[in-house]
């Protein structure tokens, strides 16, 4: 893998037969399907296959809008999102190919069922996810535009389009739009509980609000509020095509804060170092919530493998070696470790899937403690089938420990004592694993392993330093950092040199 390609943290996907049924459940695509098979005996156009003033109410009232207020926008966009996706095609009048000009309301072609119709109903999973994913990418766009009513009072007062004076840049507005979606997937995957809401103070603010600031200025949170904003009309735009499930900003609180002549939106528990008290949770919704849809995070993730970012999924390494694997457990979160684990074994016999995991755990590279440690954890989910292959390596200096623990959590018998060379050379080991971590938690468990060893084992420091791993002298430097009493932090710190010596020399 490249060193400059981002990386991203696992998430779990939805099997593709669920999440191609969640897309054709999507309001957008259900009303662009009816829409196509509705054109099965021609629909007139306009240029660029809009659908025209008659057709469209006729339109609205087949998809059941007629009383909606904004029943006939719905239907127009249901129909460009078929127009867009091939759900329909379009054949060109003579008059439109020779480009002669046509009114508003004359007929530029008829529009069809296209061929993409015909794979909603026949076509694998597959090929209705791509069908959706080409609607996704219609809806971005429409998401990032500028706001039409804006763009038509404008060219009503004759004046040439002045993209400034609607406050829009079509590169920041989209760069806002996918930042925001990155972040959402990135709350998402390192999220324990999958489905739960965002705030969306807290979602613009993390646009907005730069990491070195405690407390946000006035400006900032104005920023913030305008931003929300923003993100409110957009989020109302990406619902129907299943992205996102959206909250919307309680319009009563916009009416309040028009009428007060506030400019904020923000709630003060968002973060804006006020002291006020917590808002109730009632509160907070009233300010939107919303959160990616399993459909949504497939779609943004798509969207990053296009980009280039290594977005992995688990399950991707199910078919992958015990190498790979152990190389890239070691950053996923725990519960995701686990999930990915269980695929890979599951594709194993107990026997092999144990024999390969310790043949990729061996190592003296930096990295070798992390893929033991890895493997440990990956082989405790391993059934007692596999003993034959830990037996294997009672006398491995680098397995033989683990192989222990793994026969002894098990009870099985016959497990023969371990030399205090291999104790000592499998706690350097573990804790050289444990030391990547910038977890807090682990942190706090690596402390208190710490100061256990050296609690049960006087005079560790003096066997310690003379244990032959590569990162003895390291380990050892670490206890002294992390060991709370001061006369067994700075044996540490001597035991530390004389392994550094010994390793030099």
């Amino acid at each position: 893998m490249s060193a400059d390609r981002p990386t991203l943290p696992p998430v779990r996907l939805h099997s593709e037969a669920e999440l191609a049924r969640d897309a054709l459940s999507t309001p957008l695509l259900a009303r662009a399907a009816k829409l196509a098979r509705w054109a099965e005996r021609g629909v007139p156009v306009g240029v660029g296959g809009q659908i025209l003033d008659e057709p469209l109410a006729a339109a609205t009232e087949l998809l059941g809008l007629a009383d909606d207020e904004d029943g006939a926008a719905h239907t127009a966009e249901a129909w460009q999102l078929a127009v867009d996706t091939g759900l329909v095609e379009i054949e060109e009048t003579a008059d439109s190919e020779d480009g002669e000009d046509l009114p508003d309301d004359a007929a530029a072609g008829t529009a069809t069922p296209g061929e993409e119709l015909g794979l909603l109903t026949s076509g694998s999973p597959q090929d209705i996810l791509d069908i959706w994913l080409g609607g996704m990418e219609t809806v971005l766009a429409d998401a990032a535009a500028p706001d039409l009513a804006d763009l038509a009072d404008q060219l009503t007062e004759g004046g040439e389009l002045d993209l400034d004076a609607i406050d829009w840049n079509p590169e920041e507005e989209a760069e806002l739009l996918d930042g925001i979606l990155g972040n959402l997937y990135l709350l998402t995957a390192l999220n324990e509980h999958p489905g739960q809401d965002v705030p969306l103070p807290a979602l613009a603010a993390s646009m907005i609000v730069p990491d070195d600031m405690d407390e946000p200025t006035d400006d900032i949170l104005e920023e913030v509020s305008e931003a929300m904003m923003r993100l409110d009309d957009q989020f109302r735009v990406l619902e129907p095509i299943g992205l996102v499930a959206y909250r919307p900003v309680d319009e009563a609180l916009i009416e309040e804060l028009d009428e007060d002549g506030e400019t904020v939106l923000t709630p003060a528990a968002s973060g804006d170092g006020s002291g006020a008290e917590p808002l109730s949770d009632e509160d907070v919704s009233r300010y939107g919530l919303v959160r990616l849809t399993p459909l949504g995070v497939y779609g943004v993730r798509a969207r990053m493998l296009d980009a280039g970012v290594h977005a992995p999924a688990v399950g991707d390494l199910a078919d992958k070696g015990a190498d790979v694997l152990l190389d890239a457990l070691p950053d996923y979160p725990e519960a995701l470790a686990q999930a990915e684990s269980e695929q890979w074994l599951a594709a194993r016999t107990p026997v092999d899937a144990a024999r390969d995991l310790l043949t990729a755990a061996r190592g003296d590279d930096d990295r070798a403690p992390r893929r033991r440690l890895a493997a440990q954890q990956t082989l405790s989910l391993v059934s007692p089938d596999a003993e034959a292959a830990l037996r294997e390596v009672l006398d491995d200096r680098q397995l033989g420990g683990l192989a222990r623990v793994w026969l002894a959590e098990r009870a099985l018998p016959g497990i023969p004592e371990p030399s205090q060379e291999m104790i000592f050379w499998l706690t350097v080991d573990t804790i050289a694993a444990q030391l990547e971590s910038a977890d807090e938690d682990a942190a706090d468990e690596l402390r208190d392993l710490v100061q256990g060893l050296t609690e049960q084992h006087s005079g560790f420091f003096d066997t310690a330093w003379r244990v032959d791993h590569p990162a003895t002298a390291d380990v050892l430097e670490a206890m002294g950092r992390l060991h709370p009493d001061k006369k067994a932090a700075k044996e540490a710190r001597k035991a530390a040199f004389k392994a550094r010596s010994r390793q030099s020399g």
